[in-house]
């Protein structure tokens, strides 16, 4: 069996101690400085494997974080609505965007949720396309750790794409 040779295999212990390490600063940035190392991480990104790819990247870096988060921070939780509730009071904790579920048919496993103020594009300029891989990534692994299903995600409407929210359709099973 190989070793996994990786420098960097994501673990949550990753994300630091935050008071030892910021003592000053304190656990929160400027959206700007956020913004700058995500977009300049994409651009070199795609520049390399294309757009495709690296929209692909982004998704499958959202589903890992979605899925720890999960297990960091919303777990345990028993309905449905125990689940959106913690997640909205994270988001809304940690600034990633303001949750809500605009349609949830549990016949079907149909979901459509939307983040608004979202961290990764509210206020960009109309770019005519949708940005958000990262979150459709991670909306898809916060709900398959919830649900221990296979959920696809796409995002339907986008601040970039001219909409003024971000809303995501969700399909579990």
């Amino acid at each position: 069996m190989k070793k996994d040779t990786r420098k960097y295999a994501f673990e949550w212990r990753l994300l630091g101690d935050l008071a030892a390490g910021r003592p000053t600063l304190g656990p929160s940035t400027r959206l700007e400085a956020y913004r700058l190392m995500q977009f300049s991480l994409r651009d070199v990104v795609e520049q390399h494997v294309g757009t495709h790819m690296a929209d692909r990247l982004f998704f499958e870096a959202g589903q890992l974080a979605g899925g720890k988060f999960f297990d960091h921070l919303v777990s345990p939780v028993g309905s449905l609505e125990e689940f959106v509730s913690k997640v909205q009071g994270l988001f809304k904790e940690l600034n990633i965007g303001l949750l809500k579920v605009e349609k949830n048919d549990v016949a079907s496993g149909e979901l459509v949720l939307t983040v608004s103020e979202d961290l990764d594009c509210s206020g960009l300029p109309d770019l005519d396309t949708e940005v958000c891989a990262y979150d459709e990534g991670l909306i898809c692994g916060l709900l398959e750790r919830f649900t221990g299903k296979s959920v696809k995600v796409k995002e339907i409407d986008c601040w970039a794409s001219g909409d003024r929210t971000c809303r995501f359709a969700a399909k579990i099973g």
